[in-house]
């Protein structure tokens, strides 16, 4: 994983001189990387560039049982074919301003870097930032949500999940189980439970199942396996921070898809007669985003968890 300083030095982008701030493709594609870098399940999901802010993914796959018997100098006409499809995306367009006083730049143990420091902090948190809206992101948020300003901006996977993936409530049961998993698991359809799932949940939950765990071990003077506690059903688990408590998502990452397109913007300026009477520095950073799901059928949800007891 490149530092902050050195995504920057990769990808050409000097806070000294982004006045212009338009990038070019190469510069593009690092400084998408280097926000998925940011968070755990960020590398793992795919990820895909486009020119145009509205447009189409291939879905490209082949069906099962394809192999037929030869026989010696016969062609029988059959043909195995490719399953082709395609995926509407529609990226919104999101950015992050901030300033910083000439006096800071001066005065702060950080001398001459504060600048590309603070830079590296908010691509940090753009990465951070940007998982939370893409699980977490619903255009129909109430006005009176306080984060209504930032989950309005799309609908992320939790959302799409809910309203077209496979559901198992858990709200009748007062705590978590193995059995738990096991009946989620069972939804999903055999072709999907290929070794590539897994266990989408927040540090908490984790945290709680492992203490369920253990305490039931010490209850009955008994050894749980190891890799129970942190493969469920043989599946592992991913620590989402962006995630609630109340939910579990099962699903390959590679299904969870997000498009960027490469019309991203760094932008500075120390002209201009509020930086000059406010003796300030502007920075603002464009980009655009969606998120889709390539298989909805291959994805589920346990909601309505409760706190373990």
């Amino acid at each position: 994983m490149l530092s902050n300083r050195g995504i920057i030095k990769e990808a050409a982008i000097s806070t000294k001189n982004m006045s212009s701030g338009i990038l070019n493709a190469e510069q593009s594609k690092l400084f998408i990387k280097q926000t998925f870098d940011a968070t755990k399940l960020g590398p793992l999901v795919r990820h895909v560039m486009r020119r145009s802010r509205i447009g189409e993914i291939d879905k490209i796959g082949v069906a099962n049982r394809l192999l037929r018997e030869k026989k010696e100098d016969t062609d029988d006409g059959y043909r195995a074919d490719a399953i082709t499809s395609q995926i509407d995306y529609r990226t919104t367009a999101v950015r992050v301003p901030w300033e910083i006083t000439e006096e800071a730049i001066r005065e702060n143990i950080e001398g001459n870097t504060l600048e590309d420091t603070i830079f590296g902090l908010m691509i940090s948190q753009i990465g951070i930032d940007l998982e939370d809206l893409y699980l977490n992101g619903d255009e129909q948020t109430e006005d009176t949500n306080k984060d209504y300003d930032f989950l309005k901006i799309n609908d992320g996977w939790v959302k799409q999940i809910k309203n077209g993936g496979h559901i198992y409530d858990a709200s009748s049961e007062d705590k978590m189980s193995i059995d738990m998993f096991y009946n989620t698991l069972d939804q999903l359809p055999n072709k999907y439970n290929n070794g590539k799932l897994r266990w989408l949940m927040s540090p908490r939950r984790a945290q709680e199942w492992y203490l369920m765990l253990i305490n039931k071990a010490m209850g009955a003077g008994a050894t749980i396996p190891e890799g129970i506690y942190n493969s469920p059903a043989n599946i592992p688990i991913i620590e989402c921070t962006s995630l609630s408590d109340d939910i579990i998502i099962l699903t390959d990452p590679k299904n969870l898809v997000v498009v960027n397109t490469y019309d991203i913007k760094v932008r500075k300026t120390t002209e201009g007669k509020e930086a000059i009477m406010k003796d300030k520095r502007f920075y603002v950073i464009h980009l655009d985003f969606d998120t889709v799901i390539e298989e909805l059928d291959a994805t589920a949800i346990i909601i309505g968890l409760n706190k373990t007891k």
